[in-house]
């Protein structure tokens, strides 16, 4: 068997076409459902008003893909996590009351018993307390292209008259107004690979490599459903098309970063090229470019199968 070779990092920098899309709001004003839009400045300086989906909304959906996978393998879940709650670790009571008294002591705790807290990140708030895990994963923003994003209003009722309820009750359904965006999207994520299973506190792995390699497995496999399956509001009516998905993912394989430029550069792909190209002359950085979700799902597939994530400070040249 070949070995696997060790990832330190991973980084996507792609372009995401979604139609008819709503998957995050800000909210309603009256009967108006409000689109959330952020503010740009390109490189001239000049000022543009874009749809944008938050890092925040990719994550959770990566966390829910890899919550599904760590349940069907078996791994471990803190009872918070079993079930998905908001609170993760603090919804574990047993867990909060056998606290160890050093920090680096209660983190290596945590990531033998959970994770989904390991790889997602929390904090564990008690009394005057506050010790953090950092996320693997890092999300940005996904934020239209100025000029290649539109969002419209559709006009809605909830039902028509003759097969409503009694006339009264008809009368007290009001019309409503639902967003719906399509556009080009620039994505930008990163992930320390080498951080499962680390505490970095004691500078030192919690949990073995077989069990590091299991968590890695499922973990990547949530970052490519995160793509082809983007979860979020009015999925059940406005389910997005997904048209199209190019960009490149680079690999780092020792302690450099992978790179990214934000896509909306346009030059974004042969810029990541050139940055590998000037920090790398060993064969420790490699970049994947791809030009649909095709090429992505197996470029993604092949790392999987190949790989293992790096380990920090025993690694040969590492």
């Amino acid at each position: 068997m070949t070995e696997r070779k060790p990832i330190y990092s991973l980084s996507i920098s792609g372009r995401l076409t979604l139609e008819m899309h709503s998957l995050n709001n800000e909210g309603g004003e009256g009967n108006q459902t409000m689109t959330r839009v952020v503010t740009l400045v390109d490189t001239t300086g000049d000022v543009h008003k874009v749809n944008a989906i938050s890092g925040d909304m990719f994550k959770h959906i990566q966390a829910e893909h890899f919550y599904l996978l760590a349940r069907e393998r078996e791994l471990p879940l803190c009872v918070g996590c079993q079930t998905f709650r908001s609170d993760r670790i603090l919804g574990d009571t047993d867990f909060l009351k056998t606290l160890p008294d050093k920090d680096e002591d209660t983190i290596d705790a945590l990531l033998k018993h959970c994770a989904l807290d390991d790889m997602e990140g929390t904090l564990i708030a008690r009394g005057a307390r506050s010790i953090p895990r950092k996320s693997v994963a890092e999300f940005s923003w996904v934020v239209g292209l100025p000029d290649k994003v539109r969002t419209e209003s559709y006009f809605h009722v909830r039902y028509a008259s003759e097969r409503g309820g009694p006339a009264e009750e008809r009368a007290e359904q009001p019309i409503f107004h639902r967003p719906a965006s399509s556009g080009i999207y620039a994505s930008v994520a990163t992930f320390e690979l080498a951080r499962i299973g680390f505490n970095d506190i004691s500078q030192a792995y919690a949990i073995d490599d077989e069990e590091r390699q299991r968590r890695y497995q499922a973990f990547l496999e949530s970052v490519l459903y995160t793509y082809i399956e983007p979860n979020g509001a009015m999925r059940g009516t406005q389910n997005p098309h997904m048209l199209a998905f190019e960009g490149v993912v680079t690999v780092s394989h020792a302690v450099l970063p992978a790179p990214t430029v934000s896509p909306l550069a346009e030059d974004y792909r042969e810029q990541v090229k050139q940055i590998v190209g000037a920090l790398d002359d060993a064969g420790r950085l490699t970049v994947h470019e791809f030009s649909n979700m095709a090429e992505f799902a197996a470029i993604m597939q092949d790392i999987l199968k190949e790989t293992r994530p790096y380990r920090l400070f025993q690694e040969k040249g590492g």
